[in-house]
């Protein structure tokens, strides 16, 4: 049996949302709740439902693809190198808007937690 602090691999496998991206949990454990980090994916031409997450700071680093992303009302395009800040309890959503993945690693702190979503629906 490992010991506490080792989780061993491989990670979890991907997994569809009904935010409609797919996400990879990397880092999601209840022996570590001060953070999580995962894996996103949003395919071409898809936008991300509209949330936020209550009690939870998340950000953002885009690894490839390019999008947009609003946060709190505000649209911005986002590449390659980009970080997104958003504030625990922010409106956030982000769209692909280029012919390929768009690919952005998700770090949460405290831990992602699925009851601290909150769906905001599509205006």
């Amino acid at each position: 049996m490992p010991p506490d602090w080792l989780l061993p691999g491989p990670f979890p496998a991907e997994f569809p949302t009904e935010e409609r991206c797919f996400i990879i949990e990397i880092l999601n454990d209840p022996r570590c709740p001060e953070v999580s980090l995962a894996q996103a994916r949003v395919a071409p031409g898809v936008t991300t439902r509209l949330h936020r997450l209550d009690g939870t700071v998340e950000r953002y680093v885009i690894r490839r693809g390019t999008g947009r992303a609003e946060i709190g009302g505000v649209v911005v395009p986002v590449g390659p190198g980009d970080r997104v800040l958003i504030p625990a309890g922010v409106s956030q959503r982000i769209a692909n808007t280029g012919p390929e993945d768009l690919e952005f690693d998700c770090l949460c702190t405290p831990r992602f937690e699925p009851g601290n979503y909150q769906d905001l629906g599509d205006p």
